[in-house]
């Protein structure tokens, strides 16, 4: 059964609504307020509205007051001026947080007002996490149980902590604050006098509002990208709607999130389904928006959620959040929406912050229930490819391919791609055409390491070809599709041509090799494993190399893709009698990677997608060991024949005669 935000004394129906003249009283509060029966211990704030318990107490002490030990709550009055709560989110960090909080009402209600949950909230939010980096605040309405003058007055000094801080947060009325019978052309009330579009302003995030002042919409910044997030009345009019619509249409651009008080309801399973005024809003603003992704609402539990196909065929992740029903009235309950923009995913967790801060020994045994929420309701991962959902309004744009001169950068001994871009170039053909048995790709340093086609024997068909296929952040739009199978070895390498220079470098100094790559999903470990992006001919016994951890018969040079799929980087160095090998990760198919072998004179690293691996010696290897013979694109030899050639793509290979940063790279940002 789902359930709306219900009297504390009874279980009303849905339909038992506050009447649209305004917030009704409850008959018995009345009756105790006319009486004079106030608890004992209330305090009278600047406002008139009265705080109850040990907090009420020690705020009328003073802020020096010590805690009331009669109680486990609100034994303490939080410093708003906390100054070691600061916002200072990180705009461009991939990762960022917004948090949600639904339904505090039953925290400022009448004559029971208890601020200090929502201040712990509060803290914990400007304060962070470091790692959560928390960009914005969205509740979700119904701040007040009444919608009276003294509970909004109570709850918005509790706002000011936020105001203080400059930090991005937006509220919305619910229908315990604005009264049920009403829309946004309601006029004024204590919630649109407490929460003005003037007090929104104060963000810098703020956007503007509707000019009955009951809808809002706010531009943050998170992950490098801008975000629309719309907070909406409890009952939008046409009017309401029209506006809403205009937002999106005016930010064309952006993704768009969008916060109301009442959207859907979650059966006992925790599956969301579209309330009738849901049905209006879905209908009316979020279907046929593309940018919305993600919509948020209170108002109803238990929590839930459910994924809907909008007008373009695409989802809208659709979530209700709601812990009023639970113990001390939820105690300002907090939904983090972590966005790990590189992995792809919403982290989402639900906790209390309050009851974190508080001592073990004066935490209960219903508090210690809900310190953390983890069904999984509560506590969830949303998959989203936020560049593709999101391509249907605001598609990154191609990294334009990058003349081959600004490549070759100081210490470039070789630079090999295979795209057809024109001048400036290496020759390429058509997509999927045949790469011809006299090719030569040239290398564009003009240093005379050219490459030339080689084919084992036996095979047959089209073993290598040109594709236009290529890693995003490849400086050629271009790459060589590479066919080889092994037992029997078949398929068609490159290799540099007699004489280059390349063939007798041994780079003592240090060196840089890079690569662009992709394995196809067919790729196959019995038939592609120790295959070579690139690769030395020569065997470590023709070059005097022994010790326990030679094979005789293995390449000086290899840098290679083992069964497991994990890239090897195992050479000869000069200084050693055996083998020195930096060893990857298994790595996903079907995908592009950029693999940097960096050498600085002495230590080797290996970088994938410009990002350190693990599994680097730390014993020293100097220069590479060298017979004289050519190097190979795409061949591996073994026991002085090839012996396997690779299966997958090859893109734009760059050696350098020195140790490049990983700012330097092909694929970087700046390159």
């Amino acid at each position: 059964m789902n359930h709306e935000h219900e009297d504390l004394h009874c279980r009303c129906p849905r339909t038992a609504e506050l009447d649209s003249a305004g917030p009704a009283a409850t008959g018995r509060r009345t009756f105790l307020r006319n009486a004079g029966l106030l608890g004992a211990g209330a305090t009278a704030l600047a406002s008139g509205t009265a705080v109850f318990g040990p907090a009420a107490i020690a705020a009328a002490a003073g802020p020096a007051a010590a805690a009331d030990p009669a109680g486990p709550y609100d034994v303490t009055v939080i410093d708003t001026a906390d100054p070691h709560a600061k916002w200072s989110p990180d705009p461009d960090n991939a990762v960022f947080t917004l948090v949600v909080m639904p339904d505090t009402q039953y925290l400022f209600d009448e004559d029971r007002i208890h601020p200090a949950p929502l201040e712990a909230s509060f803290r914990h939010i400007l304060r962070g996490d470091g790692h959560d980096n928390v960009v914005f605040l969205a509740h979700l309405g119904d701040i007040t149980q009444n919608g009276q003058a003294r509970e909004f007055a109570a709850a918005g000094s509790v706002f000011e902590m936020l105001d203080r801080q400059n930090a991005a947060y937006s509220v919305l009325a619910g229908n315990h604050d604005v009264g049920s019978g009403s829309t946004d052309q309601r006029g004024s009330t204590p919630y649109l006098s407490t929460f003005s579009p003037a007090r929104a302003a104060r963000s810098a995030t703020f956007g503007g509002a509707s000019p009955d002042g009951y809808n809002t919409f706010h531009v943050f910044r998170a992950a490098g990208r801008q975000w629309l997030l719309l907070a909406l009345d409890w009952r939008l009019s046409a009017a309401g709607f029209a506006w809403a619509n205009k937002v999106i249409a005016d930010h064309a651009t952006l993704p768009v999130i969008v916060t109301t008080h009442e959207l859907a309801w979650a059966d006992d399973a925790g599956t969301a389904h579209l309330s009738d005024y849901g049905q209006q809003l879905w209908d009316g603003l979020i279907k046929k928006n593309d940018q919305v992704f993600l919509t948020l609402n209170g108002h109803y539990w238990p929590p839930g959620s459910t994924t809907l196909s909008n007008a373009a065929g695409h989802d809208v992740h659709v979530h209700i959040t709601n812990y009023q029903d639970r113990y001390y009235g939820g105690a300002a309950m907090i939904r983090a929406y972590r966005f790990d923009t590189r992995r792809g995913t919403i982290d989402v967790s639900t906790f209390s912050p309050w009851i974190r801060a508080m001592a073990a020994d004066r935490v209960n045994e219903l508090a210690g229930q809900e310190v953390e929420l983890t069904s999984p309701v509560d506590r969830f991962s949303v998959p989203i490819d936020f560049e593709k959902r999101f391509a249907g309004f605001a598609p990154v744009p191609p990294r334009p391919a990058r003349p081959a001169e600004k490549m070759m950068i100081r210490g470039t001994v070789a630079y090999w791609r295979f795209d057809n871009a024109g001048a400036g170039s290496a020759v390429g053909g058509t997509d999927g055409g045949a790469v011809g048995d006299r090719q030569v790709v040239r290398d564009l340093t003009g240093k005379g390491n050219d490459l030339v086609k080689q084919t084992a024997s036996g095979t047959s068909g089209t073993p290598l070809t040109w594709s236009t296929d290529h890693h995003p952040d490849q400086p050629g739009h271009g790459s060589l599709r590479f066919t080889g199978q092994g037992d029997p070895t078949r398929g068609a390498w490159l290799q540099t041509v007699p004489g280059a220079p390349l063939n007798v470098a041994t780079f003592e100094h240090g060196y840089t090799f890079e690569a662009f790559f992709k394995l196809p999903a067919d790729w196959d470990s019995s038939q592609n494993g120790w295959s070579a992006l690139l690769s030395r001919w020569g065997m470590s016994g023709e070059a005097g190399k022994s010790g326990g951890n030679v094979d005789p018969q293995e390449p000086i040079a290899t840098l290679s893709l083992s069964g497991g799929r994990e890239l090897q980087w195992c050479v000869y160095p000069l200084n050693q009698a055996g083998s020195s090998t930096n060893w990857g990760h298994e790595l996903p198919l079907d995908k592009w990677w950029h693999v940097a072998v960096v050498n600085d004179g002495r230590l080797t690293r290996m970088y994938v997608d410009g990002c350190e691996l693990v599994r680097n010696p730390s014993t020293p290897a100097i220069g590479l060991t060298t017979l004289n013979q050519p190097w190979l694109l795409g061949g591996y030899e073994y026991a002085g024949v090839i012996n396997q050639v690779h299966n997958g793509w090859i893109g734009d290979v760059r050696i350098v005669d020195r140790a490049l940063k990983v700012g330097d790279f092909m694929n970087a940002a700046t390159s």
